[in-house]
């Protein structure tokens, strides 16, 4: 597929596998592994292209919000999917400590990824023994290593809806109608924060691309299609 880079950050614990059957298998894929946002956002900018259009899911979403706020001459537009742009509560603090302490004690990326299926799938999802293999493998791919960086990287976000009206870029934000982590009204207050922003439901949990390739990918292919 032609015209700008389109680049696609996975979520906490996921990997490159949210992306396929989207249609989208030019997309650059980076990995997150840095243990701060400051550290991930600086390495994505020293590696990424002059300018692209961004996209992401959740914890990947966070550091694509990020990025377009300290780059905006490099975004060409933002497609964010199943996230959540204010500072962690302490609720979340304390689930990501647990994480890590599971993990010391020997839990693997996989075993925690199974532990929360609910929260990634919508009912229809969890039906699908295709969709829950995928899930879980995608904990096994990324490992005790990268989770640990994750949970870290978590850990330092902090609150973005205030900066968000500084990045003047066109922007689509999508939300899952089922999602139990990132509910709607986060998303709508993300686009109410970007200028020119819209927001689109999809019938789904929080992994959307896996749930509903087909229209993610759609809608992703078409967004960059009209930024040229």
């Amino acid at each position: 597929m032609g015209g700008l880079p389109l680049v696609l950050l996975a979520g906490m614990n996921c990997t490159a596998e949210l992306w396929t059957g989207c249609g989208v298998d030019d997309a650059l894929t980076p990995v997150l592994d840095r243990p701060t946002i400051d550290e991930q956002v600086e390495q994505l900018a020293d590696t990424l292209p002059e300018r692209f259009v961004l996209g992401g899911l959740s914890l990947g979403a966070i550091v694509a919000m990020e990025l377009a706020v300290r780059a905006p001459d490099r975004v060409a537009g933002l497609c964010f999917a199943s996230t959540n742009a204010k500072a962690p509560t302490d609720a979340q603090q304390a689930g990501w400590r647990e994480w890590t302490r599971q993990l010391d004690d020997g839990a693997t990326a996989a075993e925690l990824q199974r532990s929360i299926l609910p929260a990634l799938l919508s009912a229809e999802g969890l039906a699908r023994p295709d969709l829950v293999t995928r899930v879980v493998a995608m904990g096994e791919e990324t490992g005790e290593r990268m989770l640990r960086a994750q949970l870290l990287l978590q850990s330092t976000r902090h609150d973005l809806l205030a900066r968000l009206p500084e990045v003047r870029v066109p922007a689509l934000v999508i939300s899952g109608t089922a999602d139990a982590i990132c509910p709607p009204t986060f998303h709508t207050e993300i686009a109410a924060a970007l200028p020119g922003a819209r927001v689109v439901a999809v019938d789904a949990g929080h992994l959307l691309p896996l749930e509903r390739p087909d229209q993610i990918g759609a809608l992703v292919r078409a967004f960059r299609t009209r930024l040229g």
